[in-house]
């Protein structure tokens, strides 16, 4: 006697509609991600500022006080300093530390002072 099989269109079965485990994982694990992202945001432009500010004095000091070339003050700068780019304005005897996206610093020398950061803002 022939076996009854119970035939049922595609998409019907058990478990249809229903999506992979991976999904909900990547998923919290994006929501995740953008939770870390936004709580140590403001840490991270904290750190960027202080680091512009440090580059941009430390270089404008280098170049305008101590009279040395821009080539000779690059070795002057800490470890972790790489993503601070220095730009030298020798017209206006300053010099810009800037961390993409994140932060901008200017100092400029004024004699008898030496280098002093413009205000922020």
């Amino acid at each position: 006697m022939p076996e009854n099989k119970i035939i049922r269109p595609r998409g019907m079965g058990a478990g249809a509609g229903r999506r992979p485990l991976w999904t909900y994982v990547a998923g919290a694990a994006a929501i995740l991600l953008v939770a870390l992202f936004a709580w140590k945001w403001s840490l991270w432009q904290a750190r960027a500022a202080v680091g512009a500010a440090y580059g941009a004095r430390m270089t404008c000091s280098c170049r305008y006080v101590e009279g040395r070339t821009a080539e000779s003050c690059k070795g002057d700068t800490e470890p972790g300093m790489e993503i601070v780019t220095i730009s030298d304005d020798p017209d206006g005897k300053a010099v810009t530390g800037s961390v993409p996206m994140m932060a901008k610093r200017t100092a400029r020398y004024r004699a008898g002072f030496g280098c002093l950061l413009d205000p922020v803002g």
